[in-house]
């Protein structure tokens, strides 16, 4: 007896059950459906075997930057117990860490370093909140792009450290100035890699959405901003580590303030352990905050950052 089944509807399109003949009257004996291993299926192998390589990959991609860095500190240790470095201008690597551990214990490290975190964030916001829509309107205004990216370029050839004072003397002591000096400094890469993302997107599908009514606010959120993000991610990447240097470089004018004031202060108490130890602390707090940003873009971009 033949099995026909219905094609129109897709309810029906699921996967029959083979079973076997009976005579009339007696029911139909189920046969029982092979299973194939994944292994077998062609391919498979080959992704698993990718897959596991890249774990590997990825677990021992920090054994290089490791084995570099205690080669550098067995260098540091030999240079400074043979004496072919004084001292004052070269501490040896116990002292720095001496210095580390005395200052995180009494809280100065941390109090210092509290403080430029929040300068840095805070013109890392600014300077965002500037940057995206001048990224934007860079990247769909061809007028804009050739009023504004003279100047952009210009930018950047005016050193941070004569704006710091001018800044001071308009904006007065405090957050204030430092947080404008970061966006100074961190607004540039975001509306470079704005403008880049949208630039690269493919219009095919923008001119398909707006044949079907798509208006402008919804191509934006809907398929220019998720099609650019991984850009944008990748300069507000780059922006949120370079907020720290504005920060320390606005902390030197202040003299007294956050980690760059704290550099100042070592500097002139002659304590090389103590610039040393804020150095490593600035290093720390800079890749914690590219690190922090890694995260974000893995989660948020279709693509792994």
């Amino acid at each position: 007896m033949k099995t026909y089944v219905e094609l129109d509807n897709p309810e029906f399109l699921q996967p029959v059950q083979p079973v076997s003949s009976s005579p009339p009257g007696v029911p139909a004996r189920r046969v029982p459906t092979p299973t194939v291993a994944l292994s077998a299926i062609p391919g498979t192998a080959a992704v698993e075997e990718a897959t596991q390589r890249r774990s590997r990959g990825r677990g021992l991609g920090l054994l290089p930057s490791l084995a570099l860095g205690a080669l550098a500190l067995v260098a540091w240790e030999l240079v400074t117990r043979l004496g072919l470095v004084p001292e004052f201008l070269l501490p040896p690597p116990l002292a720095v860490l001496h210095s580390l551990w005395h200052g995180l214990v009494d809280g100065m490290l941390l109090d210092y370093a509290r403080t430029t975190v929040v300068e840095s964030l805070a013109g890392f916001a600014l300077g965002t909140a500037v940057a995206l829509p001048m990224g934007y309107a860079v990247a769909r205004s061809r007028l804009l792009a050739r009023a504004l990216e003279p100047y952009l370029a210009a930018s950047q050839a005016v050193p941070a450290v004569a704006l710091a004072p001018l800044l001071v003397l308009w904006l007065g002591y405090g957050l204030a100035p430092v947080a404008l000096l970061c966006a100074l400094i961190v607004f540039f890469p975001t509306v470079v890699n704005t403008a880049l993302g949208l630039r690269t997107i493919d219009p095919e599908p923008l001119d398909a959405a707006r044949v079907d009514g798509a208006g402008r606010w919804s191509l934006l959120l809907h398929m220019e901003l998720p099609l650019a993000l991984p850009s944008i991610l990748a300069g507000m990447r780059t922006s949120l580590t370079l907020s720290v240097t504005g920060a320390v470089v606005g902390e030197f004018v202040l003299g007294d303030r956050g980690l760059g004031g704290l550099l100042t202060i070592a500097r002139g108490n002659f304590d090389t352990p103590l610039v040393f130890a804020t150095l490593v602390t600035l290093i720390v707090l800079a890749a914690a905050l590219y690190g922090v940003a890694r995260l974000v873009e893995r989660r948020l971009s279709y693509l792994d950052a």
